[in-house]
């Protein structure tokens, strides 16, 4: 075992992520100061953190470019800062231009992100240098930065390499801990006794916010596994993570016919018992990851003692035999324990399962191009990163051209960074990080003095490098930490610039305050509320939707590859992710602009239905395909698609089927072939709810746009 390996076991992925930025901090300021002294250390050192900001677990391709790119950007941003440092007008415009191109670079996704606040950071920090008009000074510094940019790119690059098998191990740990928490937050959901109390309600927005943080953690484990199918560790994590994407359908089957348990006490202590034991089941496969961030062997699953709970749960408290319906729910049980145990025989031999080829592994992974196509498309009024790109622009020039006239002119980069952090491109973020980033800096300054009183100071070049560290580790977990994180480095960075003018606590307090209001403020400044977003995004969860029906109601092929499904069924729960998102979003909106939250709600869980019921439709055609009756079948599936599809691109309540036949009940549904009719009529009744939520929703944007 490796060196990196074995101090690697005991960090999580942000936390592995943030030591080695400090690491390669730390060489370069070393190197930095032993070829040039304490100026050059610190030009080195400002260039290696802004290069390090998109230094993320990638794979190593990823972070060669990434991490190259911030260098090119944030080298170039510091050499225009320091050039017009004797300039206030050119400067002012300067940190106009660098922070409207940093917010359109959003254009391009969240994959921007990190990359977007280089210039901004580059920029920040050359402002802290004295202002200077001599060429010599300017390309030394220019050179120094230059150097330990590109020492920290090639460190950046090596250490990748080195750790990618355990970053591909931690990234599909998260993927387990994520699903183990959405099967705990579904079985809360089924223990409540009514959905339309508080309690029940909020368990419903924790539900819908465990989907939307699966979906984020398996999409970074795709993107480090499936470009590494040549190495055989990668093979059986893809493996195991293919299973956990299974497991998530089976639980999405598994919510199904629970409303024909009834509310009755005995059908009140069935779902707690099956909440209760969804809850043991996120355990086990919480202990699954706990053995793959520790490297150690996968534990054995209590298969027998989980069974043996969910027939109990179903039997009731009297032992009796399960009825139809019990029958049923024991039978989906068994097929999340079935996928359960194929996740466990991934990680320890293979679970038997086929991988797909590499080519289509590929269609799964993040793009990584930067097409001008994706920047050209929000050049619009209506465009909210256009319009955040302006307000971005406005809010930071009219920071710094304040902190020139404030009292304490003396580091007017930090009102500038205040307002940079905290201004987001959308209010819910915005709202966030100003609380957080006045709350970490009142932190950060308790520790300076704290470091002063105790003459800790003296190790400031070390402090210096750990609070960068930890920044970097937390900026996207626990943005608290990063704010304190931050204060200190600022406040270190300053007195290691300027070693007799004590800390500045009270002007970063200062400037933190107002520099946090600013934004705040601005973040009025022509907003781009949600319920404008609301016909684009419930539009394209639609033709989500739509496209996954076609793909799921027709006989399959076993001869014809299952990508165009596996797509499908990714795009749908990407555009439903889209929407929970959006609904976090909206409910802190001014409640003139807010859109109603019980309908959004409404619309997201009838997505989840349809969801559900065409995994089950899935399940059924894959799985019990020769049980069932191809003549019979198949022209009902093709009906029921098109009757889908027509729901689905309605646009108004009168487009919509006036009734449909009742579903076959349960215990009706003798056979296979019945059962399977049944999901379809529900499919059916389920597409149609959608389509009627988002009318209602549609209507309630349109009088929002109506409103004065």
């Amino acid at each position: 075992m490796s060196f990196l390996r074995r101090w690697s076991l005991a960090l999580p992925a942000h936390g592995l992520n943030g030591l080695t930025v400090l690491v390669g901090l730390g060489l370069v300021h070393l190197l930095g100061w032993a070829l040039g002294a304490n100026t050059a250390a610190l030009a080195a050192v400002s260039g290696a953190i802004f290069t390090s900001l998109p230094d993320t677990p990638l794979a190593p391709a990823r972070t060669r470019l990434r991490v190259a790119t911030g260098a090119v950007i944030g080298t170039l941003s510091s050499v225009l800062a320091l050039s017009c440092s004797t300039h206030p007008v050119a400067l002012a415009g300067l940190v106009a231009l660098v922070g409207a191109a940093s917010a359109m670079a959003m254009a391009w996704g969240p994959r921007a992100g990190p990359l977007s606040f280089v210039p901004i950071l580059a920029l920040v920090f050359t402002l802290a240098h004295a202002p200077t008009a001599d060429g010599s000074e300017i390309a030394r510094h220019t050179l120094w930065t230059v150097t330990g940019a590109a020492l920290y790119w090639f460190w950046a690059w090596q250490v990748s390499r080195r750790l990618q098998p355990r970053l591909r191990e931690l990234a599909v740990a998260s993927a387990f801990h994520s699903l183990g928490a959405l099967l705990r937050a579904r079985g809360h959901l089924l223990a409540l006794p009514a959905t339309d109390t508080a309690d029940a309600q909020s368990a419903l927005a924790h539900w819908i916010t465990h989907q939307a943080t699966l979906d984020e953690h398996i999409q970074a484990a795709r993107d480090l596994l499936f470009e590494a199918q040549d190495v055989p560790a990668a093979l059986r994590l893809t493996d195991a993570l293919l299973q956990a994407i299974e497991l998530r359908d089976a639980l999405m089957v598994s919510e199904l016919d629970l409303g024909a348990l009834g509310h009755d006490p005995a059908a009140q202590h069935t779902r707690q018992a099956l909440g209760q034991w969804l809850g043991a089941l996120g355990d086990a496969l919480d202990h699954q990851a706990q053995a793959l961030e520790g490297a150690a062997p996968p534990p054995p699953l209590p298969q027998q003692a989980l069974h043996n709970r969910l027939r109990g749960s179903l039997a009731g408290e009297d032992g009796q035999a399960l009825n139809r319906l019990g029958q049923i729910l024991l039978d989906r049980g068994e097929h999340l324990l079935q996928d359960l145990d194929n996740l466990h025989n991934a990680l320890v031999q293979g679970s038997g399962q086929p991988l797909p080829p590499r080519h289509e592994l590929l269609r799964f992974v993040t793009p990584e191009g930067w097409p001008w196509a994706s920047l050209a498309s929000q050049l619009h009024w209506r465009s909210p990163v256009l319009r955040h790109a302006l307000r971005s622009a406005l809010a930071l020039t009219a920071a710094y051209s304040l902190a020139l006239w404030l009292p304490w002119a003396s580091h007017p980069n930090w009102l500038v960074l205040s307002v940079a952090v905290v201004l987001r491109g959308n209010l819910e973020q915005t709202l966030s990080r100003r609380d957080a980033r006045i709350l970490g800096t009142v932190l950060g300054c308790l520790l300076v003095l704290a470091l002063a009183i105790t003459h800790i100071t003296v190790l400031s070049d070390v402090i210096f490098l750990l609070a960068a560290g930890t920044a970097h580790a937390f900026v996207n977990r626990r943005y608290l930490v990063t704010a304190a994180a931050a204060t200190v480095m600022a406040l270190l960075q300053a007195h290691l610039m300027a070693p007799d003018s004590g800390f500045g606590v009270s002007e970063r307090l200062g400037d933190t305050v107002l520099g946090a209001a600013l934004a705040w403020g601005a973040s009025y400044l022509w907003p781009w509320w949600e319920y404008r977003s609301l016909p684009m995004l419930t539009a394209r969860a639609r033709r989500a939707l739509a496209a996954l029906t076609a793909q799921v109601l027709r006989w399959p092929d076993p001869t014809q590859s299952d990508l165009p499904l596996r797509l499908a069924r990714r795009q749908a729960y990407d555009a439903i992710g889209a929407l929970a998102l959006a609904a976090r979003r909206t409910a802190v909106e001014p409640a003139s602009a807010q859109l109603p939250l019980r309908t959004l709600a409404g619309l997201l869980v009838q997505s989840h239905v349809l969801l559900a019921q065409l995994s089950g439709v899935r399940r059924l055609l894959s799985h019990r395909q020769t049980e069932l009756d191809r003549a019979r079948l198949e022209p009902a599936l093709q009906a029921r698609a098109a009757e889908i599809a027509q729901c689905l691109s309605s646009r108004h309540d009168e487009d919509l089927p006036a009734a449909w036949p009742a579903p076959i009940e349960p215990e009706v549904a003798g056979t296979l072939d019945e059962w399977l009719l049944r999901r379809l009529t529900l499919a059916s009744l389920a597409a149609c709810r959608v389509a009627h939520a988002d009318h209602e929703l549609t209507r309630a944007a349109h009088a929002l746009h109506r409103t004065p």
